[in-house]
């Protein structure tokens, strides 16, 4: 910029910053931190080698043997607990690897020129290792029971307000199907994550006027009309899949209290009773004066608790082990499926771009299977009509043909 003159430096500054917050904008901090470590560990590997970690000026064997090596490495658990990690994980370092040398020199090396695949001897190597990989173990999901012995459980006159307000969002989380990152934190890795937790002013309920069109409420309106509430919208800023302004609506489900409605609107006037800002996250619960957020780790905890309790591992042939925070968000749309709803329905519900939401329907159910067998066993007398377009019926067949034709 130094070079240019003076009247137009000011507006090559203002260009060159607007693109670098384009920039950081575009990345999420969690991805960039990931990067930052894997490119340390690529660096620290190929010092002692000699080898510049951009690849500058290496052949072509020689940086393929040293990704291998790298690859090894990370496949041993070398970077992280010295236990072997999932071909997964050696695949996300790599890109990160290969993306951090694309972005200061233009051309990825552990990818073939002109390709998004990578190259030919580590995607081999890969393949091998994921042939070895155990299968994925996912969270199962889990029925209304469990939120509802949590809303339960924080109703109870005796119960604190931590155990009141994780009652309330497990509620909440299971009607709305939400991520565990919407409505709880994590400590201070939060801001890393792309998904933005749910506020106090991302929150609108619904009330039916006397010929039962539903009418907007405002914040402020009288705590009586917001706990009668016949809805709520549900407002996110940003999601996982990058997603913004998405509004999600429920109705109440005729409970008084086991109702997503009822809990929304429970922690709402908590949140407005305590003082809290528009800006308060809904995880937000207060303690004698004293403002506190529900963590990850409250409503792990609480699941497992509420889990054992109904002995899911014996009723449901579910273990404790499986059930998580992710449970809620499946538990929600497995009954959705369950009840006949239709793909596109649950899509919209749980905010998925695509059909990766069919993953959280579990087939190990048995309501999967309901009948299935009995429909199975059916005689449907099919016939295949492309049967002589292919090959000539012989001539031996063809007094049956004519017998059966002739049959009254």
């Amino acid at each position: 910029l130094d070079s240019l003159p003076i009247r137009i430096r000011g507006d090559y500054a203002r260009d060159f910053r607007i693109a670098d917050e384009g920039y950081y904008a575009g990345r999420v901090a969690a991805t960039t931190n990931n990067r930052k470590t894997h490119w340390a560990n690529w660096t620290k590997y190929v010092q002692p080698l000699g080898l510049d970690p951009y690849s500058q000026g290496v052949q072509y064997t020689t940086k393929v043997r040293v990704l291998t090596g790298f690859a090894a490495r990370i496949r041993q658990g070398f970077y992280g607990r010295g236990k072997r990690v999932a071909a997964g994980t050696v695949v996300g370092a790599i890109t990160a690897v290969g993306q951090e040398i694309a972005l200061a020199c233009g051309t990825n090396p552990t990818k073939m020129f002109g390709s998004e695949r990578l190259l030919p001897r580590l995607s081999q190597i890969l393949d091998g290792w994921r042939k070895e990989d155990p299968p994925t173990t996912k969270q199962l999901p889990v029925e209304a029971d469990i939120p509802e012995l949590l809303a339960e459980a924080g109703r109870d006159g005796n119960a604190t307000e931590l155990e009141r307000a994780v009652g309330d969002l497990t509620l909440i989380a299971f009607y709305y199907l939400l991520r565990i990152g919407e409505y709880t934190i994590k400590g201070t890795r939060n801001e890393t994550k792309q998904t933005v937790q749910f506020k106090f002013e991302d929150i609108t309920f619904f009330k039916k006027n006397a010929s039962g069109q539903l009418r907007c409420l405002s914040r402020t309106a009288p705590s009586n009309l917001i706990a009668s509430a016949d809805g709520a919208t549900m407002k996110l800023d940003n999601q996982k899949n990058g997603w913004k302004g998405v509004c999600v609506y429920q109705e109440t489900n005729g409970e008084d209290y086991l109702c997503p409605v009822k809990a929304l609107a429970r922690c709402f006037l908590h949140i407005r009773q305590n003082g809290g800002s528009a800006k308060s996250f809904l995880s937000s619960y207060w303690k004698n004066g004293t403002r506190a957020d529900v963590k990850a780790e409250d409503i792990s905890r609480a699941l497992k608790a509420a889990a054992t309790e109904l002995q899911y591992p014996t009723t449901k042939g579910i273990p404790i082990a499986r059930i998580n925070t992710h449970s809620l968000r499946s538990g929600g749309a497995n009954a959705l499926a369950l009840a006949g709803y239709s793909d596109t329905q649950i899509q919209k519900m749980g905010r998925w771009r695509g059909a990766t939401f069919k993953e959280y329907i579990r087939e190990e159910l048995a309501c999967y299977a309901r009948n299935m067998s009995r429909d199975m066993k059916r005689k449907f007398n099919f016939v295949n009509i492309a049967g002589n377009a292919f090959t000539d019926i012989p001539d031996d067949t063809l007094h049956i043909i004519e017998n059966d034709c002739c049959k009254p």
